[in-house]
């Protein structure tokens, strides 16, 4: 864990302290109403533990992708209503959340000196300000006057380097982690760093290229890697095999077989696979599905899930794991016939942690995955961050991170 020690809002003292803090508030809004409130509910122990010890807490997010003008469809807002509704159910009193309409200057700097201990002042949408994704150091150092502490809770942008994210700390100590950063650190720091064996990686996704570096990073620590989703059919390619109309990146086939010829035993493919003539990715129609092994493939087929043989190799492999981290899904986990691979995975990863094993999900298609087969509490850990969390796993110092006071 070495690397990824930083300190967090329980090694400063907070009580009366203005506390900005950085949190992923990026949620989905319709009709001036926010339609999902998990990104809210991943902050509640940051925000309780806040509230709790008396501080004047300050909230900076984004939403969505305004691109550096103010656009009133992407305002925090609805947000305001959403945080206070959240709070009351499950802190079960009122919060004070006030909402400033501004994120620098004058206004905001006004509302965040009156601030009282406990209450919350969330910030208008960072993104409005174009020198945010720039890390514009004057936007930073304006932000940094709102505070007198720094925290980052937002491992989801952990991996930009944005002026919320990263330049705020250079005008604005201490900076630490909240809660929810700080456990992802834990979880998937503690994967590369510190993993208890034997220790499995299923990689799983459409492509082999946005995985390559995160491949290439956990070969050499785990002790098998399972590889899954339609991206097996680039290493059937690179060992000669028939792929039919399967999705193959041609050139990547070199590389999975430079990857094949460094993994050795370690890397484990599917032997079967559930195929169709026919699938519509538009519409998310595929024709009449069969389940073949993969050595039968024929050249009309379209590879779209993992088989019940490979269901069954895999999850006995991770019965004996005692780290396991997943990336990505068996299949095309939209479709439920197509679901089954991804499920079995989800379901492997519940049975692992029950006997002792620490899971962790790695974000992004697996955490819907894992959502959608209502198995998020049965796992150790569950990224909110897609994007972050490969970034992290493929060894890569996060700019959101490197920022803050180490341990």
């Amino acid at each position: 864990m070495a690397g990824f020690a930083r300190k967090t809002i329980e090694d400063v003292d907070v009580k009366s302290k203005r506390t900005l803090v950085r949190v992923d508030f990026n949620v989905p809004v319709k009709s001036g109403k926010v339609t999902n409130d998990k990104r809210l509910r991943a902050t509640l122990p940051t925000l309780r533990y806040l509230i709790e010890n008396g501080a004047k807490i300050i909230l900076m997010s984004h939403l969505g992708r305004p691109k550096g003008q103010v656009k009133p469809e992407f305002s925090l807002e609805p947000v305001k209503e959403a945080l206070s509704a959240l709070l009351r159910e499950e802190l079960g009193k009122e919060i004070n959340v006030e909402f400033c309409s501004e994120s620098i200057g004058p206004e905001a700097e006004k509302m965040a000196q009156h601030v009282k201990e406990g209450e919350i002042l969330l910030l208008e949408n960072v993104r409005f300000h174009a020198g945010e994704e720039k890390n514009d150091p004057e936007l930073a150092k304006s932000l940094a006057k709102l505070g007198e502490i720094y925290v980052n809770d937002a491992f989801g942008t952990a991996h930009r380097a944005h002026s919320s994210t990263a330049g705020v700390a250079d005008y604005l100590r201490p900076a630490v982690c909240g809660l929810l950063l700080r456990d992802e650190l834990v979880y998937l720091g503690g994967a590369i760093t510190d993993p208890a064996r034997p220790y499995a990686a299923i990689i799983g996704g459409a492509k082999i290229s946005g995985k390559i570096d995160v491949i290439e990073n956990l070969l050499p620590i785990v002790d098998k890697l399972l590889i899954g989703g339609a991206m097996m059919f680039t290493f059937f390619k690179a060992k000669g095999m028939e792929t039919g109309k399967s999705l193959v990146e041609a050139d990547k086939v070199e590389l999975a077989k430079r990857l094949l010829e460094k993994a050795g035993s370690k890397l484990v493919l599917p032997v079967d696979t559930v195929i169709s003539d026919a699938f519509n990715p538009e519409e998310m129609r595929a024709g009449k599905l069969d389940t073949i092994q993969v050595s039968d493939m024929t050249a009309s087929a379209i590879g779209l899930d993992i088989g019940p043989k490979t269901i069954e190799e895999f999850s006995g492999i991770l019965s004996g794991c005692k780290t396991i981290i997943w990336n990505g899904p068996m299949g095309v986990f939209e479709m439920d016939e197509t679901a089954v691979g991804t499920f079995a995975v989800a379901g492997a990863l519940a049975r692992a942690t029950e006997s002792g094993a620490t899971t962790i999900i790695g974000g992004g298609d697996s955490a819907a995955a894992v959502e959608k087969a209502n198995l998020e509490d049965k796992v150790s850990h569950v990224s909110t961050g897609g994007g972050a969390s490969l970034e992290l796993l493929e060894g890569r110092t996060l700019p959101g991170v490197a920022a803050l006071d180490e341990k």
